[in-house]
């Protein structure tokens, strides 16, 4: 990769500034003085310095965010504030993988590994998404036995069947979990049993569980072993390819 691109991406200045100070002799590899913005420089392989520190470089970035209520699942928005003005590091590439409603808080995976947030949020990957949720009535056992079959929420086809478990404690607080990312699909489920939600949380996508330790507007980045767990839906996908072959 061309030096002043590497170190553009990783957020050390915009490339005019990176070529500039490269001429200038502040970029070394391997121990060697780099003048050459041009320079073909292999981050995995190479020792990268740029302003007297060592640089490391990620192709891909994996934050958890706990997503607070009153702002926009967006890039950018001209009223709201968004998810990604939480974000400190370097934005550039980066993108929240599917939504959460403006008033909807929990998990949500902001990352510039497009592929990664497609086998996530695809329909036909039936990844689980878990929810806490607090409604303004009791759920009876023919509420969960409706999401169990699947209601009807206002599409050409019914909501897929999801699983709802209701709280001992206190019958108006749930669990639920869907495998579909329709618009509004948890409130519109309930709307449909003739519940309102006064409260929604999302605590799983995946494998990927909120971390308790997140208070909301915040966030870390992923653990290794998190990242290759949430990997394995593309490795599943293929083995049933393969086996369908």
């Amino acid at each position: 990769m061309r030096l002043d691109k590497l170190l553009s991406d990783l957020g050390m200045g915009t490339r005019s500034e990176v070529k500039r100070y490269i001429r200038k002799g502040f970029a070394a590899v391997d121990g060697v003085k780099i003048s050459d913005p041009g320079f073909q420089a292999d981050p995995d392989g190479q020792k990268i310095f740029y302003l007297g520190k060592e640089v490391c470089y990620q192709k891909y970035a994996y934050y958890m965010l706990y997503k607070p209520c009153g702002c926009v699942t967006a890039r950018s928005d001209g009223i709201h504030k968004t998810v990604m003005d939480y974000i400190r590091e370097e934005r550039k590439g980066l993108s929240p993988a599917g939504r959460l409603d403006l008033d909807t808080e929990g998990l949500l995976l902001i990352t510039n590994d497009g592929h990664l947030s497609h086998e996530l949020l695809s329909p036909a990957k039936h990844v689980k998404k878990v929810y806490e949720a607090r409604l303004d009535g009791p759920v009876t056992d023919l509420d969960v036995k409706a999401f169990r079959e699947g209601v009807e929420i206002g599409d050409d086809t019914p909501a897929k069947p999801a699983e709802l478990s209701v709280s001992e404690e206190d019958a108006s607080f749930v669990r639920v979990t869907v495998t579909e990312g329709r618009y509004h699909q948890v409130k519109r489920m309930f709307a449909a049993v003739g519940k309102q939600v006064l409260f929604l949380k999302r605590i799983q996508m995946g494998s990927l569980a909120l971390d308790p330790a997140l208070l909301p507007g915040e966030y870390r980045s992923l653990t290794q072993r998190e990242i290759d767990e949430l990997k394995k839906i593309e490795s599943k996908r293929k083995m049933r390819y393969n086996t369908e072959i």
